[in-house]
């Protein structure tokens, strides 16, 4: 799709939506068991939904800030492959952190803890500043058409056709004979 045309696809914008929701919840799965899972005798979705596991007051709650913190750095790169857009990173990693927040209020109420509260709008804030930079880096690298205006204009269709190929061409069309010389 060309970045300057804007098609309505619900479709599509529902698949972004769970695709980056599943991998952020695997990637921070996968850092609460790397650092919190050596911690506890047993990881549940508590570490994951609850806000009172977020404290900082333990090693064990430290760990489960850092793998908050690092998930949002991995949404980040999300963003870059999956929404590919600077002016849609704000809507999606906030999206993101209000469906979280949805989920955590069904799973253990609603987070009253400040810390619960500062890691996650610290999330958001990475994933959507770091994302759009990421993003923007992208948008702004040089398209480039140089290359293959000089492949093109020089005649080595080679490059394109393969070796074994009857229209390729072994010189410049410039420096191809015109006609008998005298």
């Amino acid at each position: 799709m060309f970045y300057g045309t804007s098609v309505w696809d619900p479709w599509r914008i529902v698949a972004q939506i769970v695709c980056l929701q599943c991998l952020y919840y695997l990637t921070l799965g996968f850092f609460m068991v790397l650092l919190v899972g050596t911690r506890v005798s047993r990881m549940s979705l508590m570490y994951l939904f609850d806000f009172s596991t977020l404290v900082a007051s333990s090693v064990t709650g430290w760990c489960a800030i850092v793998s908050f913190v690092l998930s949002s750095l991995a949404g980040a790169v999300y963003l870059l492959y999956l929404i590919e857009r600077v002016k849609k990173c704000l809507d999606f990693s906030a999206t993101l952190y209000i469906i979280h927040l949805f989920i955590c209020i069904v799973y253990g109420g609603w987070p009253s803890s400040i810390t619960w509260w500062v890691v996650n709008i610290l999330g958001l804030a990475l994933m959507f500043f770091l994302g759009g930079w990421l993003c923007m880096r992208r948008e702004s690298r040089e398209i480039p058409i140089t290359r293959l205006r000089s492949i093109l204009a020089n005649g080595y269709w080679q490059h394109f056709m393969g070796k074994g190929n009857i229209w390729r061409f072994s010189a410049p069309c410039s420096s191809i004979p015109k006609g008998p010389k005298p």
